[in-house]
């Protein structure tokens, strides 16, 4: 069954070809879409395109398929092309003439449209509960192990002393930041497109605002060739907010796999959680965190592939949006796997103390030196200077003591602001109106 099916049956080889992935991915979709035909139909019924007792019959029968979707009785059967046919097909099975009276005033379209921005929202919600999880994670570990100090490096050689403290304390910041772009995202993916229909609108009277405030949407995507050009658009802006935290996790586990190396020797993990070799058996690998930085830098990939896939395309609906269904959803369990896995093995890691004692730290407090003389009052070109020759004679000794106050600095890691300014972020996203309005439309 297609919702396009005429008198003629297409090609097989077309439509292996077309359809693609799509039953698989639309499973994705499925419950989004019985929420977005519930909204819709209660509109048709304020308008005079359904009568009360069809209404009451066809949400009742929607609330079905939602629970089965939920309790994963739903398929999407062989031969139909799509989560929105198959919808329509289980109604007019159940329901008879009823459930061919869903599809008034809309477009699989604009049903798409709205399905991935309910869709989008949804995942938004998740990846803000499992970054939550990381930041607290990454805090936590930030002042259990603030005195623990590490060298820090500019150029890959040997630079100031940094701490555990500031080098967890940084991806928890960096996590603040990526939730304030993954807001824009959010903000752009809670508007409403249905009603749009094909893009140019409908000849019925229908009533938009109605849909926007039943499915608890912020806002409508007004003029209908805009909604219809969200398509693609919508997935890129997410994409570049996923692009972002796969970048902070990216540098993550760069880190800790130079870290867990002999040659730096900062951190480990409990043998079960990493892996061995077949021949070598001295080997602990960190194979979780090299996987988390090869599919960090995959979701990374993911904007720019959408903005390919749509750049050089006019107004209007066209398959090559099809494409993107794949790469979007998977880069969106792939990203949530990696912020699971992440925490896991953070909250597990184990810390070497007394890094800083061996010798080829031996000039890692050298500008601490430098600003010492400075503070006795010699000028700072000077104290250099000083500092560098002997260096370079080898009559420099070492002071491992440090006293850094400023904000952020070692002495003073300010994790109760960052955590403030975390907070603010989280507190943006407005997710109690959107769970209100589903459970409203499943009451």
């Amino acid at each position: 069954m297609k919702l396009w099916q005429k008198d003629f049956s297409i090609d097989k080889k077309i439509e292996n070809f077309t359809v693609g992935r799509d039953r698989e991915l639309d499973m994705e979709l499925a419950p989004f879409d019985v929420l977005g035909s519930i909204a819709h139909i209660t509109m048709l019924e304020s308008i005079g395109l359904l009568t009360a007792a069809e209404l009451k019959t066809l949400v009742k029968a929607l609330q079905e398929i939602y629970k089965e979707i939920e309790e994963g009785n739903f398929t999407i059967e062989d031969g139909i092309e799509d989560v929105h046919s198959q919808v329509e097909k289980l109604l007019t099975e159940r329901l008879g003439d009823t459930g061919k009276k869903i599809h008034s005033g809309r477009s699989r379209n604009d049903q798409v449209l709205v399905d991935l921005k309910l869709y989008m929202r949804s995942e938004i919600k998740v990846l803000v509960e499992l970054i939550n999880e990381l930041f607290s994670t990454l805090i936590h570990k930030s002042e259990q192990f603030k005195d623990v100090l590490i060298p820090g490096y500019t150029h890959f050689q040997v630079a100031m002393p940094s701490s555990f403290g500031l080098w967890f304390g940084a991806y928890a910041e960096s996590l603040a930041d990526d939730l304030l772009v993954l807001n824009s995202a959010f903000k752009v993916s809670n508007q409403n497109p249905l009603g749009s229909a094909a893009g140019y609108g409908s000849s019925f009277p229908l009533n938009r605002t109605m849909t926007t405030e039943l499915l608890g949407f912020e806002d409508l995507s007004y003029n209908v060739v805009y909604a219809q050009m969200g398509r693609g658009k919508t997935e890129k802006t997410l994409a570049f907010a996923m692009n972002s935290i796969a970048g902070t996790l990216e540098k993550m586990a760069m880190d800790v796999t130079l870290y867990m190396n002999q040659n730096f020797g900062f951190l480990t993990f409990p043998d079960q959680l990493t892996t061995g070799s077949s021949i070598m058996p001295h080997k602990k690998n960190p194979d979780v965190f090299e996987l988390v930085r090869a599919k960090s830098n995959k979701i990374m990939a993911l904007a720019n592939e959408i903005s390919l896939i749509t750049g050089n395309l006019p107004s209007g609906y066209h398959r090559d949006f099809q494409l993107i269904k794949e790469s979007f959803i998977d880069g969106l369990k792939d990203l949530k796997d990696c912020l699971e896995i992440s925490n896991y093995m953070l909250q597990h890691i184990i810390i070497k103390d007394e890094i800083i004692k061996d010798s080829r730290y031996k000039y890692l407090f050298s500008v601490e030196a430098v600003n010492d003389e400075v503070l006795k009052g010699t000028s700072f070109r000077d104290a250099y200077k000083n500092i560098g020759k002997q260096i370079g004679e080898g009559t420099y000794v070492d002071k491992t003591d440090i006293h850094h106050t400023h904000e952020g600095s070692v002495g003073n890691l300010c994790n109760t602001q960052i955590t403030e300014k975390f907070e603010r972020v989280k507190q943006s996203f407005d997710f109690g109106k959107m769970d209100t309005a589903i459970k409203k439309l499943l009451s």
